[in-house]
């Protein structure tokens, strides 16, 4: 701003010429200064006046539109539906091989309160404690009559439930609609779907988000927008599945195991066509997992891809396989059997004295530790290191389920030529069922690597090779040789030839060592081995036969039993047809016309 002279020297000089007053000049234009200023403040004012007047107006703008989406809007939980968020309730089914279905979307109800709209809290929590017995009345009241303005009281209520709550009649008692994940077959293939819950939640919808299984490992799949409709479609059969179970099941208890599990895998494609871990669960009630104790006591322990065990003698077949592969014996080559075999400090011995020396087929048929362990010092470590890895037994086995990647093989810290001596016979090396059952495929299938899938295969591959045809055929002799003749007889089922090679390993303490009355059963099987199409595992954890005086815990009593009777339960059920044998001609002359 410019500001003029109060006194300007021009109009000073020029009133004084004229006799007027110079004064006057001044008074003046103080007046014409302060009225400027004036001006100048009240247009300042004026300004910051309609500014603060516009914020004051959008404010309560905001504030009003605010309260008036509030007010037309279905109240939530603010912790777990975020203003704004779409919550996604859709989700893909889950079918076996043929397409019936494993898991699907149901519509249900959730009940919800708020307390501030109850008329009577005291009744309702004493009618909703009747309709729902795991529910505290005195927990309920309290929560009804705290400062909460919005509290879930069930998250999945049945339509009778619903009723009753209908029945109590109480205004602050209200229903939230949802989808939750169905299986309709209960505890049918448990371990292998694991289950699902509630992730988002919203009072109009629920995010339902897989948790275990292939309900977490296919979790993206299932939830995305553009697969929905397209069921995702597993390598299970379900009716075998049930008769594998329903076998299973009633050996462990005949046998007094602890646990049990069982694999029948597809010998060419991989498919695992039923996998059972007992005892199991219902994935629609699936329980919380354990937070002390032993993991493997749970009912949520999946053994055929989490139980890491050493599977005893049913690893002989890898390192004759090998050695046969590499030149370095035949089916018939003499093995020295004489017994203790010492290492060092060490001793290896056999079951039983088999004398001195036996051929390469009778050390699989008798199951000599002595004569695999010589077997195996001809390998060598490093080899024996390889092949094993190229069967796929020292990493995980890459099957879609959650839980297989805990299922890590646990190696030697030292594999020294003592270790490939115990390992040649299933001791100091632990692996889960499932990578035993890709390894007996491997010997069933020609050579072939298998790797094991819970997927339908669409166009199955042979994996790389391992071993060539004829070490695999000479396998499958000597395994067919242990069950018409040597430590499986009990594995004989009439109509389908079975080979395979049982496996008894003392079980670990939890304190290190093992334990002198408990072990770890396994019958690894082929079938039909003169065609080969299946593998079977049964694995018992602890079994023990009691029907004769002393009580006896070899597979061969245990385990091979309770595969036999699998095998005959379900090889129709897979569509192969029995051999029919003709029948003996004894007393009966045959004579040419």
């Amino acid at each position: 701003m410019i500001r003029t002279p109060l006194r300007p020297l021009a109009r000073i000089l020029d009133a004084r010429s004229k006799g007027e007053n110079p004064d006057a000049i001044e008074r003046e234009n103080i007046r014409i200064r302060h009225e400027q200023m004036r001006d100048q403040a009240r247009q300042r004012a004026e300004g910051r006046l309609l500014v603060l007047g516009l914020f004051f107006v959008v404010a309560f703008g905001v504030v009003g539109l605010r309260m008036g989406m509030l007010a037309t809007s279905e109240p939530t939980e603010p912790r777990v539906d975020a203003p704004g968020a779409q919550i996604h309730a859709a989700r893909a089914d889950i079918v076996d091989r043929h397409g019936n279905l494993l898991a699907t979307n149901f519509e249900t109800h959730a009940l919800y309160a708020q307390p501030p709209q109850m008329i009577d809290p005291e009744h309702a929590a004493q009618e909703l404690a009747k309709v729902f017995p795991d529910l505290d009345a005195a927990d309920l009241l309290e929560d009804f009559t705290g400062k909460r303005k919005f509290l879930w009281v069930k998250r999945k209520i049945s339509p009778e439930q619903m009723q009753a709550v209908h029945e109590i009649g109480d205004p602050g008692l209200l229903f939230a609609t949802r989808d939750m994940r169905l299986y309709p077959n209960g505890q049918l293939a448990a371990h292998v779907l694991g289950g699902a819950s509630f992730g988002k939640e919203g009072v109009k919808a629920a995010e339902v988000i897989g948790v275990a299984g292939v309900e977490k490992y296919f979790d993206e799949y299932l939830r995305d927008p553009a697969t929905v409709s397209q069921p995702l479609q597993l390598s299970l059969d379900l009716t075998v599945q049930a008769a594998a179970e329903r076998v299973l099941y009633g050996g462990m208890k005949l046998m007094n195991a602890k646990g049990a599990t069982s694999i029948l895998m597809d010998v060419h494609t991989g498919e695992v066509i039923s996998v059972v871990s007992l005892p199991t669960f219902d994935p629609n009630n699936r329980p919380r997992p354990a937070t002390s104790g032993d993991a493997s006591d749970s009912p949520l322990f999946n053994r055929s891809v989490q139980g890491v065990y050493e599977l005893g003698s049913t690893f002989k077949i890898f390192t004759v396989a090998q050695a046969m592969d590499l030149g370095l014996v035949n089916p018939d080559s003499i093995i020295d059997t004489k017994g203790p075999l010492r290492w060092g400090k060490h001793r290896i011995r056999d079951f039983r004295n088999y004398g001195d020396e036996m051929s390469v087929t009778k050390v699989i048929v008798k199951s000599s530790n002595i004569g695999t362990a010589r077997i195996a010092q001809d390998i060598g470590v490093a080899r024996q290191k390889a092949f094993l890895g190229e069967l796929g037994m020292l990493e995980t086995t890459g099957f879609e389920i959650v839980e297989a990647a805990t299922g890590r093989p646990l190696l030697p810290p030292n594999w020294s030529e003592l270790s490939t001596m115990t390992i040649s016979y299933g001791h100091g090396l632990s692996t889960s069922p499932m990578h035993l059952a890709a390894g007996y495929a491997a010997i069933a299938n020609g050579g072939y690597r298998v790797q094991p899938t819970i997927l339908k295969a669409t166009n199955p591959e042979k994996g790389p090779r391992v071993f060539s045809e004829s070490s695999s055929a000479a396998s499958r002799k000597m395994l067919r040789q242990v069950v018409t003749e040597g430590t499986a007889s009990f594995g004989n089922v009439e109509g389908y030839a079975v080979g395979g090679k049982t496996g008894t390993a003392d079980k670990p303490g939890s304190r290190g060592g093992y334990y002198e009355d408990k072990v770890i059963a396994t019958f690894a099987s082929i079938f039909p081995i003169d065609d080969p199409k299946y593998v079977l595992i049964v694995t018992l954890d602890e079994p023990v036969e009691t029907t004769s005086d002393e009580p006896r815990r070899t597979a061969g009593w245990t385990a091979v039993p309770v595969a036999a009777e699998m095998i005959r339960r379900v090889a129709p059920l897979l569509g192969l047809r029995p051999t029919v044998e003709p029948l003996a001609t004894r007393d009966i002359t045959l004579t040419s016309n």
